[in-house]
């Protein structure tokens, strides 16, 4: 992978303070992967991939429709950027979903997907 890459993307949001991460469901795994073995810098994502752009509600970069689930984020803090390239985000919009089943990347291609919800007995509400 080109360590541009990372840097593109860093310098992206330190210029704009704003994110959004999009939480793709099993269905897109290929393009997941595909996604991030390139840049943005050379590439629009959302054309190249058949993604879908809409406008967020608090920030300014677009939310995709494709994925189950975008939170919008903002930068909070600030201070292990520059030396250990590290994002603080604030979650500043995140829509309910019922019965999510997220993908979490692993690398190299692995994914693990959520499985079956465990109900215990508590006294919180």
């Amino acid at each position: 992978m080109s360590s541009a890459k990372p840097i593109f993307a860093s310098l992206l949001l330190r210029s704009t303070g704003e994110a959004i991460i999009a939480i793709p469901s099993r269905s897109l795994a290929d393009t997941v992967v595909k996604v991030g073995n390139c840049s943005g810098r050379d590439n629009d994502k959302f054309k190249r991939f058949g993604l879908t752009p809409l406008p967020a509600n608090q920030v300014c970069a677009p939310l995709i429709e494709e994925c189950f689930c975008n939170l919008e984020c903002r930068v909070a803090d600030t201070p292990m950027v520059y030396r250990h390239n590290l994002f603080v985000l604030e979650v500043v919009r995140a829509p309910a979903q019922k019965n999510p089943k997220t993908l979490h990347h692993r690398g190299y291609g692995s994914f693990t997907i959520d499985g079956a919800t465990l109900k215990v007995k508590s006294k919180m509400r």
